[in-house]
C-alpha cells in the first residue's frame, strides 16, 4: 500500500470536512419507502428519487421473482455478445409505445447512457450547446468527445441564440443542443418547446435528458417530450429507471436508425453487462402499470402541491422548483448540513446540497416529495421543518 497516497489523499479528505463539503452516506436498512428505517431509526424518506413509491411496489417485485425463476440472477455477457434477452427487447419495445418513439434503447444505467451516447454522436469538427447546469453525467460525456462545447446560461433562450448563431458561422459538422429536462438541483423546468423551436430554425440535433421528468411530467408520466407535444421533434429523449420508475437502468427514446447507430457506436453499451432480468422485468412491469393507470401520477402533484403551499406559507424560499423536487434554500454550506442533521434527529431524512454541486451561496436542503407519502407524513416532515428552520434562523 502506498503510504505517500495515501496521506495526500487525507489531507484532501480533512479539507473537505472543513469546508462542511466530506459526504458520509447513511445506510438504508430494508426497503426504500415513504417510512424507512436508515442507521437503524425510523424517519421519513424525503430525498429519495422514488417519485411514484415503485421500489418497493408488489407488481413489481412480482415480476422481479418470476424473471429470477425463468431466466436466473444475470445476463452473463455484454449485449452485443450474448447478453441480449427477450426480455430486453421487450422492455425496448415497451419505452418506445410509452415515449410515442420508432424504437429505444436500453443502457445499464442513465449515467452510462449519457457517457456512452453524447461521444458517440460528437465527432471532431462538430459543435454541442450545453445549458450551464446540465448534470454530471452530461458534462462528463461531452468531455469524451472531441467536438466543440459551447455552454450558454441556463435556460435562457436569447443566450441558446446566440451561441446557436456563434456556431453556424464555424460551419461545423454537426450541432447538438443538450438539456436536462427537469434540473436536479433545483427542480426547474426546460422551456424544451423553445429549446426545439430554435434548434429547429439553426438546424441543430436535440438531446434531452428527461431523468427527473420520467414518471412526473406529462400524460401518464410519459415526461418532458409529452409534456410539451414535441413527439416527432426531440432527436433523443433519454431517461433513467432509478428514479420514478423504481428500478434501474438507461433509455434513449429515438428513431430506428438513430438507435441501430448507437448500438454500434456507444461503447457503454458495447462494453458494459446487460441488466439482469429481474430488473428488466419490473422495469417493464413499471411502464406497464403507468400505461394503464396515472392515479400514482396525480397523487404525486397533490402532495407536491400541499408540501410547497404549506412550506411557502411558514415563510422558507424554495428557490424556482416547479416539480417534486423542492429545495430549502439555507444558502449557507455549514447550516445546510446543519439543518440535515437536526432534521434526521427528528426523524426526517433530508441531505444538503451544497458546493460544488452547487455554488457556495446557493446551499440548500433538497427535499423530493413522492406519491407514497400520506397526509401525515407530510403534516410530520412540515412540522419538524419548521422547527429546525426556526432554530436556524431560516424563519421567523
Amino acid at each position: 500500500m502506498n503510504k505517500k497516497l495515501e496521506a495526500e489523499l487525507g489531507k484532501e479528505l480533512e479539507a473537505l470536512a472543513q469546508e462542511n463539503l466530506l459526504w458520509n452516506p447513511r445506510t438504508l436498512n430494508g426497503p426504500s419507502c415513504a417510512r424507512a428505517t436508515v442507521d437503524g431509526k425510523q424517519i421519513v424518506m424525503l430525498c429519495s428519487n422514488n417519485y411514484l413509491g415503485l421500489a418497493n411496489h408488489r407488481t413489481l417485485r412480482k415480476a422481479a421473482i418470476l424473471a429470477i425463476r425463468n431466466y436466473g440472477a444475470g445476463s452473463g455477457s455484454v449485449r452485443p455478445i450474448a447478453g441480449t434477452m427477450d426480455l430486453h427487447i421487450r422492455l425496448e419495445q415497451i419505452i418506445a409505445k410509452f415515449k410515442h418513439t420508432e424504437d429505444a434503447i436500453y443502457y445499464n444505467s442513465g449515467f452510462t447512457a449519457n457517457t456512452g451516447a453524447l461521444p458517440a454522436l460528437l465527432r471532431e469538427g462538430d459543435v454541442v450547446v450545453s445549458d450551464e447546469l446540465n448534470h454530471g453525467s452530461i458534462i462528463d460525456g461531452l468531455r469524451l468527445s472531441k467536438a466543440e462545447r459551447l455552454v450558454y446560461k441556463h435556460c435562457d433562450m436569447a443566450d441558446l441564440e446566440a451561441r446557436l448563431k456563434e456556431t453556424s458561422a464555424k460551419n461545423p459538422k454537426r450541432v447538438i443542443v443538450v438539456t436536462d429536462g427537469v434540473f436536479s438541483m433545483d427542480g426547474d423546468i426546460a422551456p424544451l418547446d423553445r429549446i426545439v423551436e430554435l434548434a429547429e430554425r439553426y438546424d441543430a440535433v436535440t438531446y434531452v435528458d428527461d431523468a427527473h421528468g420520467d414518471g412526473v411530467l406529462g400524460d401518464h408520466g410519459r415526461g418532458i417530450v409529452n409534456h410539451f407535444r414535441l413527439e416527432g421533434r426531440v432527436d433523443f429523449e433519454m431517461g433513467t429507471f432509478s428514479k420514478a420508475f423504481g428500478t434501474m437502468g438507461g433509455l434513449i427514446a429515438t428513431s430506428k436508425t438513430n438507435k441501430e447507430y448507437l448500438l454500434n457506436k456507444s461503447r457503454t453499451w458495447l462494453l458494459t453487462g446487460s441488466q439482469a432480468p429481474g430488473t428488466v422485468a419490473a422495469s417493464i412491469a413499471a411502464l406497464e402499470m403507468l400505461e394503464k393507470d396515472d392515479r400514482l401520477v396525480k397523487k404525486l402533484w397533490k402532495n407536491t402541491k400541499y408540501y410547497k403551499k404549506r412550506l411557502k406559507q411558514l415563510g422558507f424560499d424554495l428557490g424556482n422548483s416547479e416539480t417534486p423536487i423542492t429545495p430549502i434554500m439555507t444558502l449557507d454550506s455549514g447550516k445546510a448540513r446543519q439543518m440535515s442533521v437536526r432534521l434526521f434527529e427528528e426523524g426526517v431524512y433530508a441531505l444538503p446540497i451544497v458546493y460544488p454541486m452547487v455554488a457556495k451561496d446557493k446551499a440548500r436542503i433538497r427535499t423530493m416529495v413522492t406519491a407514497e407519502h400520506k397526509g401525515q407524513d407530510l403534516d410530520f416532515v412540515i412540522e419538524k421543518i419548521e422547527k429546525v428552520g426556526k432554530e436556524l434562523g431560516l424563519t421567523r
